[in-house]
């Protein structure tokens, strides 16, 4: 309990910044948790990929089909769709705008990411700027200068180390999604790339 006070002492003393970077950290999490559900729903996995470009490789169609059909998620269902004949006669000009719906979708939020690992340390360095104005703007106080000017001084280093953290936060979450991200468009490149080769009687 002691310590959940003075880190909510400590937490007071970076300054009204304090309660942004809060807010950028909580927004942070939302994010990342809210992605991890909707990429859990959607990323197949590479294992799929790999096993769907062998079959068509092998024009094994039939089991390329019944494995798409067995599979959820963004890429086997813009694959059981091709299969079942909505690409239409130019399939390539239908993935291309099936996947870029797709991965739209998949980029949704991860600007904000970006957004907040450039502003986090800025709204830091807002709270150090305040802080060193509330330090030595008491210089001309005869007494207490020194506990004054160090509060200040204190407030400023919370102030910063606070934004960074809420930075480095950003940036992990951001990182791993962008991989995950590209991770998703190679396999999507790699099952079109069997698909364009598939002759069109087999994909009807």
């Amino acid at each position: 309990m002691d310590s959940i006070i003075q880190g909510f002492q400590l937490f007071q003393k970076g300054g009204a910044v304090m309660y942004l970077l809060l807010a950028c950290s909580l927004f942070v999490v939302y994010i990342g948790a809210e992605r991890s559900i909707f990429y859990q729903h959607m990323d197949v996995g590479k294992d799929f990929a790999n096993q769907f470009y062998t079959q068509m490789k092998l024009h094994r169609y039939d089991q390329a089909r019944q494995l798409a059909a067995g599979a959820e998620g963004g890429l086997p269902t813009i694959i059981n769709e091709i299969f079942q004949g909505e690409g239409g006669t130019d399939v390539r000009a239908y993935m291309e705008m099936q996947s870029g719906i797709f991965v739209s979708k998949l980029r949704s939020r991860l600007y904000y990411l970006s957004v907040i690992v450039t502003l986090a340390p800025i709204l830091g360095l807002l709270g150090t700027i305040s802080g060193m104005i509330r330090a030595f703007s008491v210089l001309n106080v005869q007494s207490g200068q020194a506990v004054a000017i160090t509060g200040g001084v204190g407030e400023a280093l919370i102030a910063t180390a606070f934004g960074l953290c809420v930075a480095v936060l950003a940036l992990v979450v951001h990182s791993y999604f962008t991989q995950r991200l590209d991770r998703i468009i190679t396999d999507m490149e790699m099952c079109f790339s069997a698909l364009e080769t598939m002759p069109v009687k087999a994909g009807q």
